[in-house]
């Protein structure tokens, strides 16, 4: 399965304002610590706002913070809320002769389901439990800012 781009900037905005500990943060400080367009993170914050993830304040010392404690924030809940989809097949388009007798689709189903099984155990405060090493490397200049892996398929 991959995730969207929309869901990964979504986490990583989620794991920036977790380990920013209810500190109001700016679109351009988003945009600045994880090198991702202004205009693009606009549109995730306003998702993830619609979505109760985040509260927001406009105005002159205005910003967004998490709306709820980390510990509330389930990772499967997230990425079932940012992802436009979850199939992994159609068996459908175009219509598939063997429809009934496969086996792909449930064992695909079951693969799902251990997928999002392993997300709902883990919350943004697992994420952000090194808030400090995570604070010093989102505010650190240089390439080390700019990678940021958060789920491998190999588990590395």
């Amino acid at each position: 399965m991959h995730l969207t781009q929309h869901t990964d900037f979504s986490l990583r905005v989620l794991m920036y304002l977790g380990a920013m500990e209810n500190r109001l943060v700016t679109i351009d400080e988003l945009a600045d610590r994880l090198h991702i367009a202004r205009s693009h993170l606009a549109k995730i914050v306003n998702r993830l706002s619609r979505l109760g993830y985040i509260a927001t304040l406009r105005g002159k010392g205005g910003g967004m913070r998490l709306a709820h404690q980390p510990s509330e924030i389930v990772i499967g809940a997230v990425v079932r809320d940012t992802e436009p989809g979850t199939t992994l097949i159609d068996c459908q388009s175009p219509p598939c002769s063997i429809l009934g007798v496969c086996g792909l689709v449930g064992t695909l189903a079951r693969a799902k389901a251990a997928f999002f099984e392993v997300l709902d155990g883990v919350t943004l405060a697992d994420l952000v439990a090194n808030g400090g090493a995570l604070r010093q490397r989102f505010e650190s200049p240089g390439e080390g800012a700019r990678v940021i892996h958060l789920v491998t398929l190999d588990g590395s």
